[in-house]
């Protein structure tokens, strides 16, 4: 499926509307370049499931927890050295737990990733204009 975003607000509306249709267990790759709306996706999915924490990128804590209709861990990895390091937070209890996984920066640990996921990538076209965005989202597995 393909989305196309003008605004920050479009962005977390198509994020809210595709969080109908997940359940427990579901994870979530997030792909983009900085600046590219991965944590206003982030924060559209939690508007979804009647979350109403504050989003922010988990950025040096690595994973924040938030409680709505399902749970969900929302993951940044960009300071991520090496696929160890997310043993170390228990990210294998998340990742095959009842909560929904978020991951931003999921390339940095490919090898962990599940086969059962959805890949979501966000690009910027300069061109349309500074706010937009193309949205693709693929289910694998």
């Amino acid at each position: 499926m393909e989305y196309q975003s003008y605004s920050v607000k479009d962005t977390k509306q198509i994020a809210s509307s595709f969080a109908a249709q997940l359940c427990s267990g579901d994870v979530i790759c997030l792909y983009g370049d900085l600046g590219a709306g991965k944590t206003a996706f982030v924060q559209g999915l939690a508007d979804g499931l009647n979350i109403s924490d504050y989003i922010t990128s988990p950025t040096f804590t690595i994973v924040n927890e938030h409680k709505g209709d399902i749970t969900l861990y929302h993951f940044d990895v960009y300071r991520i050295d090496d696929e160890d390091e997310m043993y170390e937070i228990g990210f294998d209890e998340y990742i095959n737990g009842d909560g929904i996984c978020v991951i931003e920066w999921c390339g940095k640990i490919a090898g962990l990733l599940p086969e059962k996921r959805y890949e979501i990538s966000i690009f910027k076209d300069y061109e349309q204009s500074d706010d937009y965005r193309l949205i693709k989202i693929e289910k694998r597995g």
